[in-house]
């Protein structure tokens, strides 16, 4: 038998244990594991010798066991049947995929690849340099030194372009590749040759590879005498740790009173952290959330199980459309104990509870969903249009969306502890709301095209001595219109964008003659309103510039302090609040009407 016949039936074995699972529920499915097995291993003898039973039995033609066999006996019968050779991993990939094609979005199979970026999000570290990269003008960049690491101590900059690593050329090498090869166990070294704006010839620096910890604390420190601030972007391991340790540091060292927990474009993580990160500021024994799968025994409930490190001092969470799963338990227990005030957009409405099954030795591993989450008022987090196959959840890669979430007001009414009235339907409404950002096309494409950042580390690189305190003057801005030129920048409107459709639907149907002029005053009408964007985008072009002159020079964390904390319109409006005592507390209060539509 060839190996991949074996890999073959190691993987159809797998898909019967998941069976199992399926049909008698985790608990029962050890009992049932050696008789199934033993089963499996009939089947596969039988395919082997070249005979298959196809003959439905009467106890097994609806069973999970009886259609199990069958597509082990179709998979195999194509795999040695077929006109044409079919790879058995694709094939058994493929049959994965169709059985989870009519489940959630979030019931996926991970590659190998896959898994291991997510173990890694999850563990919260790895081994290597310590940077973040990207493909630069089809060059390996450097994006930014993480702080604290090699990368950082050894004084590389955002901007470098990483020409080789050790004796290997990066022309033509993808972000991937470069990333493999700069990892290595902790107390090796690799060698790396960069090429700096504004420096002539290469520079090589020999650099000690380390445990890389990714911090859940992207930031906290104080916005104004007595009031924090303190920002976490995942849900890992160490989140909890590094959130108290923060907390206790502004406490006792800085005098916060009051505090903004920043939980924006946050995408979750694990079920556990989430539980400890609400104890962090809940009593103990609060419920904090409950799971629910398809059997009524299913249910599990997981309560604040210590005292909290910030117990009474008022809180605003800010949350907005990318604010997700973890991040949602978090904010909607805080607000279902009225124990903070939630402020921004309706949040994403992620609500179900993955389990990983498999992966651990180095191949497919199964990512399903086996309950959803409901936070103490009763509300199901989950949005119901998020809940099926072919909704584009875009959680792989969560951004900041540019449309506010909105829920019906007719959906179903629940009650925080106090008796404040919220609705269900998926994700969490804040109680001030904060509507998001909308980006101009000339500003998203700016961004999309890393624009902003190049200028900065062409800038940057010719007028050295930039301090903390600038600010992006008149003269850097009409020097970026330049710069943007010189590089032809263009970019499409959706009246643009519209024209083009027509254009093509007129080539198709042969009348564009019949256009020509109509299109072209159109054009030369988009063509003149365009001229004006630069101009009316000068406000977000100016933070634009600060921002990424903040990260070349200085790293993230003073992006916080001279842009997030000053000018965050969010965090600004969370502390107005929170100086304005008498609007906090009766936000927290349940109104007449709350009152009396509760009876």
């Amino acid at each position: 038998m060839t190996d991949l016949r074996v890999r073959l039936y190691v993987l159809m074995l797998a898909i019967i244990a998941i069976g199992v699972i399926w049909v008698v529920g985790s608990g029962d499915a050890a009992q049932l594991a050696l008789q199934d097995v033993v089963y499996s291993k009939g089947i596969y003898a039988q395919a082997g010798q070249g005979q298959t039973n196809t003959e439905p039995m009467a106890d097994q033609k609806h069973s999970i066991a009886y259609y199990t066999k069958l597509m082990a006996d179709i998979a195999y019968k194509i795999h040695t049947r077929y006109m044409e050779d079919v790879d058995p991993e694709s094939l058994v990939e493929s049959g994965i995929e169709g059985m989870l094609s009519n489940l959630d979005p979030y019931s996926v199979i991970l590659k190998p690849k896959t898994y291991n970026a997510l173990m890694e999000n999850t563990h919260g570290k790895y081994e290597g340099v310590g940077m973040q990269i990207d493909l630069r003008d089809n060059r390996v960049t450097i994006v930014a030194p993480m702080e604290g690491t090699p990368a950082w101590r050894m004084g590389f900059h955002a901007g470098d372009q990483i020409m080789r690593i050790d004796s290997t050329s990066t022309d033509g090498m993808n972000t991937e590749d470069a990333s493999n090869l700069m990892r290595g166990p902790a107390g090796t070294k690799v060698k790396l040759t960069i090429k700096r704006p504004g420096i002539d010839g290469l520079m090589d620096y020999e650099v000690e590879r380390a445990v890389i910890e990714l911090k859940s604390v992207k930031y906290y420190g104080l916005v104004e005498p007595g009031i924090g601030y303190v920002r976490i972007d995942k849900f890992a391991e160490t989140t909890t740790d590094e959130l108290q340790a923060a907390i206790l540091d502004m406490k006792n060292n800085m005098g916060i009173k009051s505090l903004i927990f920043d939980l924006r474009s946050n995408g979750g993580g694990l079920l556990d952290q989430a539980i400890t990160v609400a104890n962090l500021f809940l009593p103990k024994d609060r419920l904090v959330v409950y799971t629910q799968g398809k059997y009524p025994t299913s249910q599990k409930k997981y309560s604040s199980t210590a005292d909290p490190v910030f117990p009474d001092g008022d809180m605003v969470v800010l949350v907005n459309g990318g604010t997700a799963s973890a991040s949602e338990i978090v904010s909607g227990a805080l607000q279902d104990w009225d124990r903070a005030v939630v402020m921004g957009s309706t949040t994403f409405g992620k609500g179900l509870v993955q389990q990983i099954f498999g992966g651990d030795q180095g191949d497919f591993a199964l990512k399903l969903t086996t309950a959803k989450y409901y936070i103490p008022s009763g509300r199901c987090i989950q949005k119901p249009e998020k809940a099926h196959k072919g909704y584009d959840d875009g959680l792989d890669d969560i951004a900041l969306t540019n449309k506010p979430s909105e829920v019906d007001s007719t959906k179903q009414v629940y009650y925080t502890n106090s008796g404040r009235k919220v609705t269900g339907g998926g994700g969490v409404v804040p109680d001030v709301a904060v509507p998001e950002e909308t980006w101009k096309p000339i500003e998203y494409n700016l961004i999309r095209k890393n624009l902003f950042f190049e200028f900065a580390v062409d800038y940057t690189a010719k007028h050295p001595g930039i301090k903390k305190d600038f600010e992006a003057t008149d003269q850097m801005i009409q020097d970026f219109g330049s710069y943007i030129k010189e590089r032809n920048f263009t970019y499409k409107t959706a009246l643009e964008l519209d024209l083009d459709k027509f254009v093509d639907a007129a080539k198709e149907e042969k009348k564009s003659a019949l256009f020509d002029k109509d299109i072209a005053d159109l054009r030369a009408g988009i063509d003149k309103e365009k001229s004006k964007d630069f101009d009316e985008s000068k406000s977000y072009i100016r933070q634009s510039i600060k921002r990424e002159f903040l990260r070349v020079l200085f790293g993230e964390s003073t992006i916080y302090e001279r842009l997030t904390l000053k000018e965050d319109k969010d965090v600004l409006k969370a502390v107005e609040l929170l100086k304005d005592k008498t609007k906090y507390g009766t936000l927290l209060k349940p109104s007449k009407k709350d009152k009396e539509s509760k009876g």
